[in-house]
């Protein structure tokens, strides 16, 4: 009579014969041939991102650094034609000083708790040395702080604070909402203060977005980086590889499918210091230094924000386009120059494709101006007249209605004191 332990041992056990091995998927047999390299293991990850070990408390993590010379080209730019990016960078929410430039790999796009960068990637300008020119005295360096394992991570992230401890200025690309939030998160969870909580940020999607994006074109850094710096990435990455290149090397230990993240990092990082360096020149140049009417309409948006409005009205009328136009007779009109800002509306009303919420608008500033100061009450009539069919609410088209009869009683008073001869 056989024990239950001996059926059960049947039941999992092929009969007649020994125990054979286990199941294998297919993943761990690829994982085999491509990442176990031969009988003593998977290569250090070292080797295959030439990098370096550092341990505290125990455990490891990578750090990967590069330096790009002043006659690095990416695309049709150099790092030598990248003056150093703070010369304007107040204009975008930055401050003077050191800037560092902060790009995220991630196990998901998720945030919360569970999401790690496992991946934190750095760059900075720096002078070669004190005796070279100041054009050619800019280089450029990355650091990566790669977790090759998630008990490190409190180790790699004071590595990280030890780095930024001196920066003025962070500078991300869709950080504001992703990138800080993240890290910081990560910061709170080792029960560490953030070293990025009190220093200027510079999201750069944003006036990237202004000066750039193109009519139904998603504004992405590899875009840019191509239309701006001439630069076609080759073999890279697809971002939602990532996290699953991550995961597997964890399972495996084979960093090899790693090298192409790390170097995407690398990429974008380059392309976002070069892309900051461009909005600043540009910035710190003046409205004549734009060399398309989108760049000069961001520009525009960037000065007044900044409240330099003089440039923010130059970068508007250098546009020549509907959006300019109708942004330079706002900015006359807050400036007070009435006639002037009269002038841009008419403009605007003769332009191609004029949207109807501007035609409206004109309208309307151009009532407003005929009635109270230029004193043309026929004029502001006909345009309060034509505004009316383009109101798209009862109360709007109540207020014209209140405007027509307004002026038709001054109309009245005018024509009973007129003199008869």
């Amino acid at each position: 009579m056989t024990s239950l332990a001996d059926r059960l041992r049947g039941v999992l056990e092929p009969h007649g014969g020994p125990k054979g091995p286990p199941l294998r998927s297919q993943e761990d047999a690829r994982d085999d041939i491509e990442g176990r390299g031969g009988p003593s293991g998977p290569p250090d990850a070292a080797e295959v991102l030439d990098g370096e070990w550092r341990e505290s408390r125990g455990r490891k993590f990578l750090i990967v650094d590069r330096k790009y010379s002043p006659g690095y080209r990416h695309g049709q730019v150099t790092v030598a034609d990248c003056l150093p990016p703070w010369r304007r960078i107040d204009l975008l929410g930055g401050a003077e000083g050191k800037l560092l430039f902060l790009d995220l790999e991630t196990t998901g796009l998720a945030g919360g708790a569970g999401t790690y960068a496992f991946l934190v990637g750095c760059g900075w300008f720096e002078p070669r040395s004190s005796s070279d020119s100041a054009r050619q005295a800019v280089c450029f360096r990355t650091r990566q702080f790669f977790l090759s394992d998630f008990g490190a991570e409190r180790a790699l992230l004071e590595s990280v604070a030890e780095l930024a401890g001196d920066i003025d200025c962070v500078v991300t690309y869709n950080g504001k909402t992703f990138d800080l939030p993240l890290i910081d998160t990560r910061y709170t969870l080792q029960r560490m203060e953030a070293p990025f909580a009190d220093v200027a940020h510079v999201d750069m999607l944003h006036p990237a977005r202004r000066m750039w994006r193109e009519e139904d074109v998603e504004c992405r850094l590899t875009y840019l980086e191509q239309a701006l710096c001439g630069h076609e990435r080759e073999g890279d990455v697809p971002g939602f590889e990532i996290p699953s290149r991550y995961f597997r090397y964890v399972r495996s230990g084979d960093a090899r499918p790693l090298a192409a993240v790390l170097e995407h990092n690398r990429l974008d990082i380059v392309s976002l210091a070069m892309l900051t360096a461009r909005a600043s020149q540009l910035l710190a140049e003046g409205p004549s230094a734009a060399t398309t009417p989108r760049e000069a309409f961001g520009m525009g948006r960037l000065y007044e924000r900044a409240g330099m409005l003089e440039e923010a009205l130059a970068c508007f009328q250098r546009a020549r386009m509907v959006d300019g136009l109708r942004a330079a007779a706002v900015l006359l009109r807050r400036l007070r120059r009435y006639a002037e800002a009269a002038t841009a509306w008419r403009e605007l009303l003769g332009t191609r494709d004029c949207p109807p919420a501007y035609t409206r608008e004109a309208m309307e500033a151009l009532a407003v101006h005929h009635e109270h100061r230029a004193r043309d009450l026929e004029a502001a009539r006909r345009f309060a007249l034509q505004s009316l069919h383009l109101q798209a609410t009862t109360a709007r088209q109540n207020a014209v209605k209140y405007r027509l009869a307004r002026i038709d009683r001054k109309l009245a008073v005018t024509e009973r004191a007129a003199p008869l001869f």
